[in-house]
């Protein structure tokens, strides 16, 4: 308790200390607040000018930034050049000091000298704190240990930082702690940065495969009176204008089909659903789905452009079709594999559903595996739950498990020769649902008895079922053509291409419980 109290009363000293420093500097009439721009030549990374092959190699080989930064030779060498960024380190001090600054980028020093900078300013210079962000002009020169670097002519203080940043070595650690405050995180872990921007990256060149795929982006509701296409219990909320209840949308599905019945035969959406479920190292109840149609193709045609896309958006942001998450090696260069969902359970589980007719079979199965079901389920129902308990977890490779039972898919049109399964797949890698595909159903007067019998489960007390939405079925009557569609979990592919645990560590700001 005593330690706890001391460390407290020093972090409020040097809170007084910082405020000091700023009442000192508004007294000055340097207050860094009512500075409203500067002018940046250059970012770091184009200071340190572009990639050598020795720099790839090092990089590819994991070495450290100080190892990379001496692989550098910069174009500017010479050249004046003005920068910003955030004081990560500071060593030095006598008539001459080193401070590393961040941007965007990564880290580049300023090598700061007495004579160079005046008596003044460098006195000002020596009371800038770790966590302020400066302006530098100088000009780019190679240290002896061959780090370059800037020699600073004028250095600008634009904000100062009034709260210390976490201990350089140890960094910002508490996994909690960098959820609740990721711009801490951002400026203390690179490899986070990373993360983010290869997010970016991803998302980006999924548009670009799209767009060159003749699809057209487009953005549907978020609040909806009938939020179906998905299994999900929805959040609610009341729209006081119209005095109505709302609820955030769970899916894309019936507003994009609505599209192609509209006459667009390739549309997509990337935006956030919202799921009134559990929070786990894969499921934040926010996140982001995209969905695309593609008129006259079905889930064959799904499936290759699920195959190609991976391997453009790997290829593009990773340079590789090769990808490693948690040291195993999944290969996106090879054929994906192509199984049906019976198959697979006789694969792993070795149980024939082709061998069961009838729902006291499938149930005797059941018990002998000893898999739990409820009285509600049906056949298909118990196929599906072996497929979870049996095959799920050695799907690590690229691959579609295809052909569902027609009790789980209520938007999928049944397979023309064996209608108790329909045309759909789920595509998995490292035993994760990654996109689940359909071909559409077109039918109204099938898709109304489909809805109907969700409407008896949700009765029965399932939560997750549909309900009729009378729009969408006024829609297919009109007529839809026939129609391939598919959903991607774009938080799960960015998990997978950045070797993140979590969802939570490719979500900028994940769903936490308020503190308190």
């Amino acid at each position: 308790m005593e330690n706890t109290e001391q460390t407290q009363e020093q972090l409020s000293q040097l809170l007084q200390v910082r405020r000091d420093k700023l009442t000192d500097l508004q007294n000055e009439n340097r207050d860094p607040f009512k500075i409203t721009k500067f002018d940046r030549s250059h970012t770091s990374a184009q200071i340190k000018g572009n990639y050598t092959e020795e720099e790839r190699e090092l990089t590819k080989r994991g070495s450290d930034e100080v190892q990379i930064i001496k692989a550098r030779i910069s174009q500017l060498d010479g050249q004046l050049v003005s920068i910003a960024g955030r004081i990560m380190s500071k060593r030095g001090m006598g008539k001459v000091g080193f401070v590393h600054i961040a941007d965007i980028d990564g880290q580049i020093q300023l090598f700061v000298k007495k004579d160079l900078l005046g008596e003044d300013e460098y006195n000002r210079f020596k009371k800038l704190d770790i966590g302020d962000i400066v302006g530098a002009e100088g000009e780019v020169f190679t240290t002896q240990t061959g780090e370059i670097s800037i020699r600073a002519s004028k250095i600008t203080l634009l904000s100062k930082s009034l709260l210390p940043l976490p201990e350089k070595f140890h960094g910002m650690t508490d996994t909690d702690l960098r959820y609740r405050q990721r711009y801490i995180d951002l400026i203390m872990n690179d490899d986070v940065k990373r993360t983010f921007m290869n997010r970016s990256k991803i998302i980006a060149s999924i548009r670009g495969y799209l767009n060159n795929q003749g699809f057209l982006e487009v953005e549907t509701p978020m609040l909806v009176s009938n939020a179906g296409g998905a299994a999900a219990r929805p959040f609610e909320t009341h729209f006081n204008a119209l005095d109505e209840d709302f609820k955030l949308r769970i899916s894309l599905e019936l507003y994009l089909k609505r599209l192609i019945v509209g006459g667009f035969d390739r549309v997509y959406e990337i935006g956030r659903v919202f799921r009134n479920e559990g929070l786990d190292t894969r499921h934040n109840p926010e996140f982001t789905l995209m969905e695309l149609y593609q008129a006259y193709t079905d889930y064959h045609g799904m499936m290759d452009l699920t195959e190609n896309m991976y391997r453009h958006v790997a290829q593009e942001v990773l340079g590789t079709t090769k990808i490693v998450y948690n040291v195993v090696e999944m290969d996106l260069g090879k054929p994906f594999e192509r199984i049906t969902m019976v198959d697979a359970v006789k694969k792993y589980a070795n149980v024939d559903f082709n061998e069961i007719k009838t729902l006291d079979e499938a149930r005797a199965a059941a018990d002998a595996k000893h898999v739990e079901y409820e009285k509600r389920h049906k056949k298909g129902d118990i196929l599906n739950l072996f497929f979870e308990e049996f095959v799920e977890e050695h799907l690590i490779q690229p691959t579609f498990v295809m052909d569902h039972p027609v009790e789980i898919s209520p938007l999928t049109k049944k397979k023309p020769d064996n209608p108790d399964y329909v045309e759909r797949f789920e595509f998995f890698m490292n035993g994760w649902e990654m996109a689940n595909a359909y071909s559409e159903l077109n039918d109204p007067i099938d898709q109304r008895e489909r809805f109907k019998a969700q409407e008896e489960l949700l009765a029965q007390g399932d939560e997750e079922a549909n309900t009729t939405d009378e729009d969408f079925m006024r829609a297919l009557e009109i007529g839809m053509p026939p129609t391939g569609g598919i959903g991607f979990g774009i938080d799960r592919m960015c998990m997978l291409l950045t070797d993140s645990p979590a969802i939570r560590d490719v979500l900028l700001f994940p769903t936490m419980k308020p503190l308190g």
